[in-house]
Order: C-alpha cells, then sequence, then structure tokens
C-alpha cells in the first residue's frame, strides 16, 4: 500500500505547481445516494487516484487539488461510470448528473475543454453504436458483406473528417483537440498515428502546438515522439523499384506472395491453387480491423469446409502487436515488414486498407473489393 501511494505521489508531483494554486471540482450527483464518487488522474502512466467522498442524499460534493503545470486530463467516476475533463489552469469546473446516466447525461460548466470532451465522447458512443449494429446486421445476414464494407467505411470517414475540421485543425493547441486524437473505437485508436499519414499530420498539428505553449511538458514530448515515430513509418521510400515475380505471374496467373507468419514459417499464395482464396491487405492496428475482421470471420466460418481459404497480409508497423492481434484467427496471416509501404501491395495497387482480391481455385486473380456488389457471392461461386 505504501508502494502505490509513493507512486501514486510521485506521478501527481512531476505535473503539480511549485507555489500552490488548485483547481476545484464540485457539484450535485443525484440518485447516488451512498455510492463513493472518486476523483482520478488520467495521466500518461495510467488512472491515478486522487481523492473520493462518499455521496449523502443531496449529492453535492467538492474536490481541490493542485493545478497541473500544463493542460492535464481527469475524471469522475461512480461505479464502473466515468466523466472525462482537463483541466489548465486554477479553475472551478462544476458538473451536475444523474447517477444512472452518469456518463452522457451531465453538465459540466467552467470549462469550455471540458464541453467538447464531452461532445466528443457523445459522438464516440454514437460511433460505436452504428457500428455495432452494422456488425448485428450483417451477422443476421440482413446486408451483404459489400454493404457493410461501404456502410462501415463511410462511418469512419465522416466521423474522422468531423473530428478533424471541428476539433483538432480548429484548435490544436487544445486539450479537446489532444484528447481527440486518442479516442478509440472497439479498442483501436479512430486515428491511426503508426501508420495512417493523414493521420500522423492531425498527430503533428496538436504536437506542434502543445510544444509552442508547453515544451517541457510530458504530454508535448510523448506526443512529438509518436509523430517522429510516424513520420518514418509513413515515409516513402526513395526510389523504391516494385520488383514484380514475372514467373510467377506467367505460372500461375497471379502475383505471387511469400510471406512468414507470427511463427516464422513461410507461406506461398500459390500453394493455395485448388482453394478459393480471400486475399486481405490489412492494418490490424486500425480502429475498423475487428469489425472488417467480423465479417471475414463470418464467410470463413461458412465457407471454409467447401474450400476456402483467407491469406491476409499485415502491413502494421508495429510486428509485436501484429503477433499478439492475428494469435487467435484461423486463417493464413503474414505480415509485410515493409508496412505501407509495401512492393507487394503496390504490385496489387492497392490504392486503400483494407483491400480484399478474389483467386479462383485455379490461382488466378477472379475480382478486387471495389468490383464485387455481393462478397459473399461472389465468394460462393467460386466454390
Amino acid at each position: 500500500m505504501k508502494k502505490i501511494l509513493f507512486v501514486a505521489l510521485a506521478v501527481l508531483g512531476l505535473s503539480a505547481c511549485n507555489s500552490g494554486p488548485e483547481f476545484k471540482v464540485e457539484g450535485e450527483i443525484s440518485g447516488a445516494d451512498g455510492k463513493m464518487l472518486y476523483l482520478e488522474a488520467s495521466a500518461l502512466e495510467g488512472i491515478v487516484p486522487l481523492d473520493s467522498v462518499k455521496l449523502k442524499s443531496d449529492g453535492t460534493f467538492a474536490f481541490k487539488q493542485a493545478c497541473p503545470v500544463s493542460p492535464e486530463f481527469y475524471r469522475l467516476r461512480v461505479d464502473d461510470k466515468v466523466i472525462n475533463f482537463s483541466i489548465d489552469s486554477a479553475e472551478t469546473v462544476r458538473f451536475n448528473a444523474p447517477y444512472t446516466d452518469f456518463s452522457t447525461a451531465y453538465t459540466v460548466e467552467g470549462s469550455a475543454n471540458s464541453v467538447k470532451i464531452k461532445e466528443l465522447t457523445l459522438k464516440q458512443m454514437q460511433l460505436q453504436t452504428n457500428v455495432n449494429a452494422l456488425i448485428q446486421s450483417m451477422q443476421a445476414h440482413k446486408i451483404g458483406t459489400d454493404v457493410f464494407e461501404d456502410s462501415l467505411a463511410t462511418l469512419m470517414k465522416d466521423y474522422k473528417d468531423e473530428v478533424k475540421i471541428n476539433y483538432i485543425f480548429a484548435a490544436p493547441n487544445t486539450a479537446a483537440a489532444y484528447f481527440a486524437l486518442f479516442q478509440k473505437l472497439n479498442n483501436y485508436l479512430i486515428f491511426d498515428p503508426l501508420n495512417n499519414k493523414d493521420d500522423v499530420k492531425c498527430f503533428a498539428a496538436v504536437a506542434t502546438s502543445l510544444n509552442n505553449y508547453y515544451p517541457h511538458a510530458d504530454r508535448s514530448k510523448n506526443l512529438y515522439n509518436i509523430v517522429i515515430k510516424g513520420m518514418k513509418n509513413t515515409r516513402a521510400p526513395q526510389q523504391k523499384v516494385v520488383e514484380l515475380p514475372t514467373e510467377a505471374v506467367s505460372e500461375t496467373g497471379i502475383i505471387d506472395i511469400n510471406l512468414r507468419d507470427m511463427k516464422g514459417n513461410m507461406h506461398k499464395l500459390s500453394d493455395l491453387k485448388g482453394k478459393a482464396v480471400i486475399l486481405d491487405f490489412t492494418i490490424y492496428q486500425s480502429a475498423v480491423s475487428p469489425t472488417h475482421n467480423y465479417m471475414l470471420r463470418d464467410l470463413y466460418d461458412k465457407y471454409a469446409g467447401q474450400g476456402l481459404e483467407i491469406y491476409q497480409v499485415s502491413l502494421d508497423a508495429d510486428e509485436h502487436y501484429w503477433k499478439t492481434t492475428a494469435d487467435n484467427l484461423p486463417w493464413i496471416c503474414v505480415r509485410d515488414a515493409n508496412g505501407v509501404y509495401s512492393s507487394i501491395a503496390a504490385a496489387y495497387n492497392v490504392q486503400s486498407l483494407p483491400a480484399v482480391f478474389l483467386i479462383n481455385k485455379k490461382s488466378e486473380l477472379s475480382a478486387r473489393g471495389e468490383t464485387i456488389k455481393d462478397l459473399d457471392a461472389a465468394v460462393k461461386a467460386l466454390l
């Protein structure tokens, strides 16, 4: 217990003001008589408990804490219900919330950034609801896999465009912009700072602003390191030549692929001759990856017994993340260490990810995703 307390104090000591100004968090939680309300810091190192109070019948509460030297994130928690907010000065932030819909029906005053954080939270929750509904419709066979993929892509594009314009680029020097960068869908970052060049630009905009205002803050340094890594991963190699295996093309009718799985075993795409194959290029560390794999799993479970195989090529920058995620998938999972600048993906003219191709039993390229109106029917026709 003493060790835990020491770590907590050490974390707070890094961000607390030397002169002692404080911020206040107060308000009222209705319908929570006898419940414990916790004030916690959402630090880079994880969640750090700061204070707590047992709520009485009137639900009122008041916390005081040393103000941070740069914008920081905190949360109020009752049971597993959470309200996220930010503090950037010696301010007073007031919350009013019902216990039942604690995380969504609250009001906040005294912090413009915290108002924006609430807006972002509600938008993210609605996005998750819409994506879950898509998955359920596909699994119930109410919509085809093509409609599922198109609808998912539209949902993601619309969400990211709105957040980029209204929350990130509109005010990159705010805590709300930083919060937007790290929102998640299916526990994956919606904005991918390691594999997506456009998303790296979002991180760079916020990193530059934070560095200008708070160059010595831990969050500024951490964000800067993420941007540097993302720029390195997504920077096009100079004079990169795409080498096509012409012999494989003439012999099999496809551009052959020979990559290692997570155990180090080589897998040639051409060795699957005699099976109908879904060739899939993807990034596992992407918000759309789980829903895309749900769709593939639905097809695999339905048609694997009839001769379907999936050959999935990861273009993830993070090899460990790929291994961890792909470990439970039942099909062939390999990785191209060249990432988004894979010569193989270029040879297949992959324009966006994920990208699906169909290969028939003669090992001939049959169709690519954007030309397929009904993926289920197209796969069935190959069997």
